[in-house]
C-alpha cells in the first residue's frame, strides 16, 4: 500500500477505468462489505498487536531544521507541536518515535490502538485540505503517493510545510522512511535507534524462515463489494515481504510486470501459487476462504486445492515500518504452520 492507499488505490482505480461501470472500491482500510470471515482467518488477522511500540526513551526535538523533501523542495520546520502524518505508516514511525502526543489527526490507514481516536482527515483515497487545515498543524508527512495534488498545493498554500517521504517499496525503505521522519521532526538520533531496533527484528524474524520450501505465493488484493479482484505483479510491494518470508512472488516470477492485473484463470494456473497472501478485509468482502476459491481459477492452483491462505490486516501489511518484523513473523507463521487460514 505502500504505500497501500497511493500504490494499490492507483492499481485498482486503473483497473477500474477499464473494467467497471458500477460501484467504486475501498481503499486498502476502508471496511468492506463481505460476510463470512473464516475462524482461522480472524485468529491470523489478530495476530499482529494492534499498538506501536515506543522508543523506551522519548526524545526531545530540536528544531527548527531545514530539510529536503520527497518531491524536491527543501522545507523548513519550525515547530513540530502538531503533526499530521498522512498514512498509516507515517503515524507509526511518529508514534514510535515517541511523539505520538503531538499527532493530532490520522489518515483512514492509520488503525493501531493508540491513533484510533484522532479525527480522520482523509476521505477513501484523497486528502480533504479542509479537513487538514481546521487542525492547524506545524507540519504535514505526506507519502509521495498521497493525493489528490490540489489538496496538497492548498495545504502547503495556507503556509503549512508538507514534506514527502518516498513510498515503501520493499524491507530496505524501513530505515531510510524512519530516518526522514526523524529527521524532519529534529530527532535524528531517536531515528538512528528507531532503524536499528526494526533492521534487528526483521532480521531476526528472517533468521528462523524455514529452509529448502521456498512455495510460490501470490499476492491478491480483493475487494467483493466492487468485484475487484486482482494480481500482484513485480511492483506490487508484496515481493519483499513474500522473498524476505523464504518465498517466491509467484506472480511476479510468471511474468507479470506491472503492480497489479485483473485476476483470471489463465493469470493463475501461469503463477501456480502454493500460498495466497490477502488482506483481512478482502478475504472478509469475498466470504473468507469459502468465497476465495470460488474466484474462477483459484481452486485450480495448489493454494486452493490445499486452502492455504495467509491472512494479514489491511492497515500492516505492506507499511514497511515500525511494525514489520511482526507483519514477517505473522507471515512465516501461517505460510509454515498451521496458523492460515483454510
Amino acid at each position: 500500500m505502500r504505500r497501500l492507499r497511493g500504490r494499490l488505490a492507483g492499481a485498482v482505480l486503473s483497473v477500474l477505468a477499464l473494467t467497471l461501470t458500477a460501484t467504486g472500491c475501498g481503499g486498502s482500510s476502508e471496511a468492506s462489505s463481505g460476510t463470512g470471515t473464516e475462524p482461522g482467518a480472524a485468529a491470523a488477522a489478530g495476530s499482529i498487536p494492534n499498538r506501536v511500540e515506543p522508543l523506551a526513551k522519548r526524545p526531545e526535538p530540536r528544531l527548527p531544521v531545514t530539510v529536503r523533501s520527497a518531491d524536491g523542495e527543501q522545507v523548513r520546520v519550525e515547530r513540530a507541536d502538531r503533526i499530521v502524518p498522512l498514512s498509516g505508516s507515517l503515524s507509526e514511525i511518529v508514534f514510535t518515535l515517541g511523539l505520538g502526543d503531538r499527532v493530532v489527526a490520522r489518515d483512514v490507514t492509520a488503525t493501531f490502538e493508540q491513533a484510533a481516536k484522532l479525527p480522520v482527515v482523509t476521505r477513501g483515497h484523497g486528502v480533504s485540505a479542509e479537513s487538514v487545515l481546521s487542525l492547524k498543524p506545524d507540519l504535514v508527512i505526506a507519502e509521495t503517493t498521497t493525493g489528490p495534488e490540489e489538496a496538497v498545493d492548498q495545504i502547503r498554500a495556507a503556509g503549512v510545510p508538507v514534506l514527502f517521504v518516498e513510498a515503501a517499496k520493499g524491507l530496505d525503505d524501513v530505515g531510510p522512511r524512519i530516518q526522514a521522519v526523524a529527521d524532519a521532526l529534529g530527532v535524528p538520533a531517536a531515528g538512528r535507534e528507531l532503524t536499528r531496533r526494526s533492521e534487528q527484528r526483521i532480521e531476526a524474524v528472517r533468521e528462523d524462515v524455514p529452509r529448502g520450501e521456498e512455495p510460490r505465493v501470490a499476492f491478491l488484493y480483493l475487494r467483493g463489494s466492487a468485484s475487484v479482484y486482482l494480481i500482484g505483479g513485480a511492483d506490487s510491494g508484496a515481493g519483499s515481504l513474500i522473498e524476505a518470508a523464504g518465498a517466491v512472488d509467484a506472480g511476479a516470477a510468471s511474468g507479470l510486470e506491472k503492480d497489479f492485473t485483473a485476476i483470471t484463470s489463465e493469470a493463475l494456473v501461469k503463477a501456480a501459487p502454493d500460498a495466497i497472501l490477502v488482506m483481512s478485509k478482502g478475504l472478509e468482502s469475498v466470504g473468507g476462504v469459502d468465497g476465495l476459491v470460488k474466484i474462477p481459477g483459484v481452486a485450480q492452483t495448489p493454494a486452493g486445492m490445499d486452502r492455504r491462505i495467509v491472512s494479514v490486516e489491511d492497515g500492516v501489511l505492506l507499511n514497511y515500518g515500525p511494525r514489520t518484523d511482526q507483519v514477517l513473523k505473522s507471515v512465516v507463521a501461517q505460510l509454515y504452520g498451521e496458523g492460515g487460514a483454510r
